[in-house]
């Protein structure tokens, strides 16, 4: 599986170099390099949507003395660093990040429930966002085809997510306690305990139902604040488009990316979306290129320190476990 997944970003990661080749190389350079400063403006612009997401994250949390916002957000750092630069499917960041929370003090079954409702939060939050991304594309541009595929596939996606909620009723962790443990062995059962009763705190969570709105809220302000992340650096291009239009081509973006989540950080995948929706809102081929090389830039300026950060955190507990 390993194997595969590098191979597919290895496949991505050509693509991906080709489509910018393609732009006009010499005018993509020209265009980043009118961008200057900007860029790294526009890459700490992603503080804003992770931001809101870890406040609603954090919401989900038992107690009124819950870990700071601070600490929630270094947790999503490592957890979006692992999910977008590691061939992990996206799903390797939510197991580091609760070994974390356990780490630090906070106990398992709160931990475990806690993900996995923002998780499930989250899906139903970018799902709403792409249907009102997409929706208001179709008004604006009208490509029937291009609408009607991109409407198939957020059909696709409606049992998948009815699939992921109602196998939690069921009992999500009892029911995959037997698979788990043939993949991990006694490594699952030291982790995760007892199934049924890490099911039980997930129930518990779904029916404080305040909780789970006021995540769903943080995790639909995020997705829609990530609109921020194409509007401010085509300032910077000088290639300025409405907020509105900024919006279409986030959660253009984001529905091609959830599609492509096999690959490793959506390579290649990503830099065609960027090239063809961005076309379509009027946008050049060497600015949407460039627009496509400073979303890269946000990935590798933000989330290569955090799996630098997550290795020196695990090589302290090593040495601290073979010292005791």
């Amino acid at each position: 599986m390993l194997r595969f997944a590098l191979l597919l970003g290895l496949l991505g990661l050509a693509a991906a170099t080709a489509i910018i080749v393609g732009s006009g190389y010499h005018e993509v350079v020209a265009a980043l390099a009118v961008a200057g400063w900007g860029i790294l403006w526009s890459c700490l612009a992603h503080l804003f949507p992770m931001t809101f997401s870890v406040v609603g994250w954090r919401a989900l949390m038992p107690g009124k003395k819950r870990p700071s916002l601070p600490f929630f957000l270094y947790l999503l750092w490592i957890r979006a660093a692992i999910n977008n630069l590691m061939p992990v499917a996206r799903i390797g960041g939510e197991i580091v990040a609760v070994r974390l929370m356990i780490k630090h003090r906070i106990r398992k079954f709160a931990a475990v429930s806690a993900i996995v409702a923002e998780i499930t939060m989250s899906v139903i939050a970018v799902f709403l966002f792409d249907v009102i991304g997409i929706g208001m594309f179709a008004f604006h541009v009208g490509a029937r085809d291009i609408v009607l595929q991109l409407a198939l596939g957020l059909a696709i996606s409606v049992p998948a997510i009815a699939a992921l909620v109602f196998v939690q009723r069921l009992g999500f962790f009892g029911l995959a306690s037997r698979l788990f443990t043939v993949l991990f062995r006694d490594k699952w059962k030291n982790f995760a305990g007892d199934s049924a009763r890490l099911d039980r705190a997930v129930h518990a969570l779904y029916r404080r139902r305040r909780k789970v709105l006021t995540c769903f809220f943080w995790q639909f302000a995020s997705w829609c604040a990530g609109a921020i992340e194409i509007w401010l650096p085509l300032q910077f291009l000088h290639h300025p488009l409405p907020f509105a239009e900024s919006f279409m081509l986030e959660a253009l973006i984001q529905a091609t990316a959830s599609a492509a989540f096999a690959v490793p950080a959506a390579l290649g995948v990503q830099e065609a979306g960027f090239l063809l929706f961005g076309h379509m809102l009027g946008l050049p081929a060497d600015i949407a290129a460039a627009l496509a090389v400073i979303r890269r830039c946000r990935d590798l300026l933000l989330y290569a320190p955090g799996l630098v950060a997550w290795q020196v955190q695990e090589g302290r507990w090593l040495l601290a476990r073979r010292r005791t």
